[in-house]
């Protein structure tokens, strides 16, 4: 599949200072998650909220807790399918608390109810606890669609942004793994799919062009994955790197949205293609000029109006799932 095709040039120098003059602050993940974990909780609290979502619990598959997850109505539900959502934050920060704003903003422009899943974070649970707690809630919902609301499996579209995507990918990897009934579409955001994220050797050339200075940066991102796999042996295991993975036949669609000026941008459009080489039906498209992270941004900005333009149409395709 060849890359997506820029619609403008590429990002000038003045442009590029300015952005990062909006990046995140650098921080030390290993020391400073929990203050990272506080923030995001604060922030989506302003303004106060004007949706009113709906909690449930599904219980863990050993019964050891609850998996809460969030229901998002749209003011008009305009389309049939339920999005499962989970949330980015590298498997260490984010929740339904801090996700609740760009959730209830997923429903309103896509006319989809949204259910956010809360999983367990590293690094107190680290893989596969937030893994195993996506795939028992996507078990259920899809062997028994009417708990989702829905009146077929096939309206169930998983959806997941940067570590997010990693485990809708993931999920998706281990139910055709168990020929367990898969979800028929995915849509993945700026996901992390592969292990090494070091400029020095990494395989990927966004990693080296962006992987400092902007919103998300290497370091981080080797920190997130030193949080969420402990042990260096399990780092190339493909429920973590989906990019190792060596037989990719049989998943979702996919509909995989990059951002240009993102570290991981190489690494989504690379699982794309991927997909699209094992025979699975694949549109790949990156936002130009976009960071790390913009689902998240206010429904005025510009990356966020065109990602949804783009989601919306992928959700208006008939089913081209093999």
């Amino acid at each position: 599949m060849p890359r997506p095709s820029r619609h403008r040039p590429p990002v000038s120098r003045l442009s590029r200072a300015v952005l990062r003059r909006f990046a995140a602050p650098r921080l030390n993940m290993r020391e400073d998650y929990e203050k990272v974990r506080r923030l995001q909780r604060q922030l989506a609290a302003l303004p106060a909220a004007r949706y009113r979502p709906l909690d449930r619990q599904i219980l863990a598959e050993d019964g050891s807790h609850g998996i809460p997850v969030r229901v998002f109505r749209p003011k008009e539900q305009r389309r049939r399918e339920l999005l499962l959502f989970f949330h980015g934050g590298g498997w260490v920060t984010g929740d339904i608390e801090s996700y609740t704003p760009a959730c209830a903003t997923m429903a309103e422009l896509t006319g989809c109810v949204v259910a956010s899943v809360d999983y367990r974070l590293a690094p107190e649970h680290p893989f596969p606890a937030g893994l195993e707690d996506c795939l028992r809630v996507a078990r259920l919902l899809l062997d028994d669609p009417a708990r989702a609301g829905v009146q077929d499996a096939e309206d169930i579209v998983l959806v997941g942004d940067s570590a997010g995507g990693n485990l809708a990918a993931a999920v998706s990897l281990r139910l055709r793994e168990e020929q367990a009934r898969c979800a028929s579409r995915q849509i993945l955001l700026y996901p992390v799919m592969h292990w090494d994220h070091d400029p020095q050797t990494s395989p990927f050339a966004s990693v080296r062009e962006h992987g400092q200075g902007y919103r998300l940066t290497s370091t981080e991102v080797q920190d997130y994955l030193d949080l969420y796999v402990p042990d260096p042996a399990l780092r190339q295991d493909p429920l973590v790197a989906p990019l190792m993975a060596t037989d990719l036949s049989g998943q979702p669609s996919t509909l995989l949205i990059s951002a240009e000026l993102d570290l991981l941008c190489d690494e989504g459009e690379a699982y794309g293609r991927a997909l699209a080489a094992a025979g699975v039906p694949v549109r790949l498209h990156r936002v130009d000029g976009a960071l790390h992270g913009f689902i998240t941004l206010p429904r005025f900005s510009r990356p966020l109006r065109e990602a949804y333009e783009v989601i919306n149409a992928f959700l208006d395709e008939p089913d081209r799932s093999p």
